[in-house]
């Protein structure tokens, strides 16, 4: 179960990075007169996105350190 939440956490991770790159790659195929605005839009965003996939897996990564920790210290020992 841990594995497949992994997994999942993962593919948001990804989705969110790319989303960023969307984002970035509509402001510089804005017109001249805004486009300083939306490069700068687009970099803030691309930024947020790779900090909340970063933690996202981060948090993800302790939940099944967490949950491994747990199962082991809970096994028979012989």
């Amino acid at each position: 179960m841990a594995g497949m939440l992994q997994i999942i956490t993962y593919l948001l991770a990804f989705y969110l990075v790319i989303k960023g790159i969307e984002v970035l790659q509509v402001g510089m195929a804005s017109g001249r007169e805004r486009r300083g605005v939306l490069l700068a839009v687009g970099w803030i965003t691309l930024a947020a996105c790779i900090v909340a996939a970063a933690f996202f897996v981060f948090l993800q990564d302790e939940q099944a350190t967490s949950m491994s920790r747990s199962m082991s210290s809970s096994l028979p020992s012989f």
